[in-house]
């Protein structure tokens, strides 16, 4: 399917595609606005005047307003997501959607995403990461908090169930792992498919070391759940694959099977480096990715933390804890 024929294919199908502008590099966000009974927008953007202001107009360009809106979707916990949600449900009086496990989370918005800082930052230390690195980004973390939002979730969604519209029904579908609560929306009589950021086309979405939703203390193996996750959405037969950022995805067999190879291939590159010496986290980061993994030490940590999962798993990589600092080694 050629792109043209995608868009006509989500132009008939009552979808319009809103592009707002976020603060953080991966740029606009997609939100969908669905054009159906109840009236219902996925996604927000994040909290900001000229996100407000964008949103505003675009819904113009389709004839609605904020206060047209009936339904609000979030598909995740992110900022970009879910940022102007609480401003959305005031002025529409709009019921605010999302699956059941994210619930107490974006209802708790602030002392969850301070619990979510405290956590990276005791993964990070575990790591190897330097001490004021990771006092820095907690710095920066915060400051971004007010990108976000609390909205009352007032119709929270179960794994499986369908949301029933006028003109079409969709499946939820609960598949974490670039977050604990990445939820998609399956339109199965078009075989169009709301993904969010569990699948985008030109980029691969980080599996994240976030907390837990059920406030465990174990530090998840979120690659190793994003990758199962991605075997199940493998399976449906999409032909569209409408992502959080960027542009359509028209073949996410194709995707998925590049992402998959992507992942065995750096496994091994992490394998190699641990057959010369053992290290920590932090340092096969900067093995990796140089000076990148002091700025972003957090998204990079948890990179190769995913991909350790997979070699621990299949024995090849075992953890020494070093007072207090994880070191990882080839099994010889």
């Amino acid at each position: 399917m050629t792109p043209a024929e995608a868009e006509r294919r989500i132009e008939e199908a009552g979808i319009r595609t809103l592009r707002l502008p976020t603060p953080f590099a991966i740029g606009r966000v997609n939100c969908y606005l669905i054009v159906d009974d109840p009236l219902t927008l996925i996604d927000t953007g994040a909290n900001s005047g000229k996100g407000l202001d964008e949103l505003e107009h675009q819904l113009a360009e389709h004839g609605h307003s904020i206060e047209d809106l009936e339904l609000l979707i979030l598909t995740h916990q992110h900022i970009d997501h879910i940022g102007l949600a609480e401003i959305i449900a005031s002025r529409s009086g709009a019921e605010v959607a999302a699956v059941d496990v994210a619930v107490e989370f974006l209802q708790n918005y602030g002392e969850d995403a301070e619990r979510d800082d405290q956590f990276a930052a005791s993964l990070m230390l575990q790591q190897g990461v330097p001490e004021d690195v990771v006092t820095a980004l907690q710095s920066v973390s915060r400051s971004f908090r007010a990108w976000g939002s609390r909205p009352k979730v007032t119709r929270p969604l179960h794994d499986g169930e369908m949301l029933e519209f006028r003109d079409r029904a969709l499946e939820v579908q609960h598949r974490p792992g670039h977050s604990p609560s990445d939820t998609l929306f399956w339109d199965a009589e078009r075989r169009i498919l709301f993904a969010a950021d569990h699948l985008i086309g030109h980029m691969t979405a980080n599996a994240l070391m976030t907390r837990p939703l059920d406030g465990s203390d174990e530090r998840p193996q979120a690659l190793v759940t994003y990758i199962e996750s991605m075997r199940r959405t493998r399976e449906l037969p999409a032909e569209i694959v409408l992502s959080g950022h960027g542009e359509v995805i028209t073949d996410h067999v194709a995707l998925i099977d590049e992402r998959f190879e992507r992942y065995r291939r750096r496994a091994e590159r992490i394998h190699e480096l641990l057959v010369e010496h053992p290290r920590s986290g932090y340092e096969l980061a900067q093995e990796l990715w140089g000076n990148i993994a002091v700025t972003q030490a957090f998204l990079t940590t948890s990179e190769v933390l995913g991909h350790l999962d997979l070699l621990m798993n299949e024995g090849r990589v075992r953890e020494v804890d070093e007072n207090g600092v994880l070191r990882y080694e080839a099994v010889r």
